[in-house]
């Protein structure tokens, strides 16, 4: 049939070609579309994404694939890192222990490579002659009180002051360096001289060395030993300040000890009684007795730099004396000495009286004479002459110079033994 409009039956479509068309829900049957402007593109463009210029993705890995073990690497990583670790902190430790960081203040220089030691210390040094005095040295204990002295035998004889024994009983002892102890007993006593001997039951001592104490000088370096305010072990040191200091010294009422004493500036105090003065070498040269102090009686005492011993000459000869007769021989000059001395202003022992047999008579000495030197010494009253004489061993002859009236004269004088 037709009409005016030429209807005719269009032909099927031809589906579209190309990599668009296939399996494109566009194009199924768009062109069979009855509908269709005949005008319209035959396809519709639809744009695609932008091409990106980043990295490409990872790759996807395949997870059943073998997959390769890092343990070794791992080991070998750590292992490296401990070992870094360490060697850093160790030096780091020892930068700052060298430069003092966080190990507190740090005080003084580093010590030397070989540390002081008492071993160390020459025989001659001052520590030196210390070590070899000190065994020998003893703390004597009586009733109470303390003083000192020091081993004269390796067999036990100790040396000490008369006034350090004096009222003993059967508590005295004695106290060694080493901190040991021993009982003692009192051999013999010279109360004048204040030298006394006591035996400490015990053997294989450690006995001093014995000086000269007419070989030294004033200036001389010396050593106190004792145990001063009981302060057991102690040492000082000074020099002899002078020699032949002539003291007299006694309670009120007690005995009057003389001697011509050796004067060190070492400090002595109480309790240092007895105990030994010693040259530079160790050699004992005199026994500390005796301080001069300002305090205003014995307890406030203290040392200001006088002190006094007895030369060791005449203590050696005093203690031998003791331990071999028991008794101490005393020397004089055989006369008796005035209470004053010679005239006024002009010093000197004025003798009081002459013993006809005497050691003074026997040198053409009389009564009323003024001796102003004696062995070169310089006498001012008579505890100088009394304290001079007793210096002396007996039988010693010495030099005397004295003034009969206004004439001085010289003579020489053999000293004798007291009779009594």
């Amino acid at each position: 049939m037709t009409d005016g409009w030429n209807w005719r039956q269009p032909p099927p479509p031809t589906p579209p070609s190309g990599p668009s068309a296939a399996g494109s829900p566009w194009w199924s049957d768009a062109l069979a579309d009855p509908w269709r402007d005949p005008r319209a593109p035959a396809a519709v463009v639809v744009p695609g994404a932008p091409i990106s210029s980043g990295p490409p993705p990872e790759p996807v890995t395949d997870p059943d694939a073998p997959r390769r073990s890092y343990a070794p690497v791992l080991l070998i990583c750590l292992i490296t890192a401990l070992l870094a670790g360490t060697l850093g902190g160790a030096l780091a430790y020892a930068f700052a222990v060298r430069n003092g960081i966080g190990a507190g203040t740090t005080l003084g220089a580093a010590p030397p490579p070989l540390a002081p030691s008492a071993v160390q210390r020459a025989p001659d040094s001052q520590a030196g002659v210390v070590m070899k005095v000190m065994p020998s040295v003893v703390t004597v204990r009586v009733t109470g009180a303390i003083g000192s002295g020091f081993v004269a035998t390796t067999d036990g004889y100790v040396i000490t002051n008369d006034h350090v024994v004096e009222g003993a009983d059967k508590t005295m002892s004695v106290a060694f360096s080493d901190g040991t102890t021993a009982s003692a007993k009192v051999v013999g006593r010279d109360p004048e001289s204040d030298i006394a001997v006591i035996k400490v039951n015990r053997s294989r001592l450690t006995a001093v060395a014995f000086g000269n104490s007419e070989g030294i000088a004033v200036g001389d370096r010396v050593l106190a030993f004792g145990a001063p305010l009981g302060l057991t072990n102690t040492v000082t040191d000074g020099i002899v300040s002078a020699l032949d200091r002539t003291i007299q010294a006694g309670e009120p009422g007690g005995t009057t000890r003389y001697y011509a004493a050796i004067q060190t500036d070492a400090a002595v105090n109480q309790g240092n009684s007895g105990g030994p003065l010693v040259d530079a070498g160790g050699r004992v040269i005199g026994m500390n007795s005796v301080i001069r102090s300002v305090g205003g009686t014995e307890t406030e005492a203290g040392n200001i730099g006088l002190a006094f011993a007895i030369p060791i000459n005449q203590v050696r000869r005093v203690a031998k004396d003791i331990i071999d007769t028991g008794k101490a021989r005393r020397t004089v000059i055989g006369a008796e000495v005035a209470a004053t001395g010679g005239l006024v202003g002009s010093g000197g022992a004025r003798l009081r009286a002459v013993e006809p047999s005497g050691p003074a008579a026997a040198a053409g000495l009389k009564a009323n004479d003024v001796l102003t030197r004696l062995d070169g010494h310089v006498i001012e009253d008579g505890t100088d002459l009394i304290a001079l004489v007793r210096k002396y061993d007996p039988g010693a002859t010495v030099a005397v110079e004295y003034r009969r009236g206004a004439k001085t004269q010289k003579a020489s004088v053999t000293l004798a033994e007291d009779a009594n």
